[in-house]
């Protein structure tokens, strides 16, 4: 860079670009603890992501746009055409779920909360053997049931969680179907013990209960086998958690229905679950 530049405070958008990359590389992009299985490959998307977003950043101040194409390429006329492009593999979270957090709080001592992961439709080939090694890479790749990579094609994935600590377990899993979505009253739902995989029993209280709805639903009532219940009520928007537990329907990033969790006082033990509003 040029003694003049500095003194003009002028840089060319290239000239950022290569600083923030540099800058980037001394970057450590920290891992929650239930994202250990997949460090590495997660940490260089995150580190591609920041660079990226920092140039875009950068730009749009010193510019007025977000015109990366003409930026780096001096053809503005790509600029349309990338906007007109449908949303790449990455952008419908082919290779990386949506993580969402559906119930966050503390039992004995030990943080604990409930994930759910949703993943974008592979289309051909080569995004359904991306996805498939990117499932391995996650712990998920025998839960999708996919023999081959051409078994993900066309299919909506979810995995939910259950994080005690450090420790992650996947609890349940499917897909969703195009065209079959949560209506009415429609419920689906899962009872298990607040416990790890480790410690569970079969004889363990199933206190526990993970579910979805229609995202009309405003109320859902989960009944313990005493007769006694807990209401779960649809979150006010952009409601945050506590470190007790407080029983919610959320949305879900990629699901196209909404999720509750439930928790029993301990020694209580699931009967049923129902939409009642």
């Amino acid at each position: 860079m040029s003694e003049d530049r500095e003194t003009s405070h002028e840089m060319t958008h290239r000239d950022i670009a290569l600083l923030l990359a540099d800058a980037a590389d001394e970057v450590e992009i920290g891992i929650a603890p239930y994202q250990q299985v997949v460090r590495g490959g997660r940490r260089r998307r995150a580190r591609r992501y920041l660079v990226a977003t920092a140039v875009a950043v950068v730009i749009a101040g010193s510019t007025g746009t977000l015109a990366l194409a003409g930026g780096f390429g001096g053809d503005g006329d790509r600029v349309a055409t990338t906007a007109n492009r449908p949303p790449t593999a990455e952008q419908r979270h082919v290779y990386a779920p949506q993580r969402t957090t559906l119930a966050y709080g503390t039992d004995h001592g030990k943080e604990w909360r409930v994930t759910i992961d949703v993943w974008g439709t592979a289309r051909n080939d080569v995004e359904a053997q991306g996805q498939l090694e990117a499932l391995g890479e996650f712990g998920n790749r025998g839960e999708s049931g996919a023999k081959t990579a051409s078994d993900l094609i066309g299919r909506h994935l979810f995995f939910v969680h259950l994080i005690l600590g450090d420790e992650q377990w996947t609890k349940t899993w499917g897909e969703f179907t195009k065209g079959d979505t949560d209506s009415g009253t429609d419920l689906q739902s899962v009872a298990l013990p607040l416990q790890s995989n480790k410690t569970a029993t079969d004889d363990s209280d199933q206190r526990l209960v993970i579910g979805r709805v229609a995202r009309t639903a405003q109320q859902v009532t989960c009944t313990w086998k005493d007769g006694t219940s807990q209401t779960a009520t649809l979150a006010p928007r952009n409601r945050g958690f506590t470190r007790d537990f407080q029983p919610y329907i959320r949305p879900a990033g990629g699901s196209p229905s909404n999720w509750f969790v439930c928790l029993a006082p301990e020694g209580k033990t699931y009967e049923k679950a129902e939409v009642t509003k």
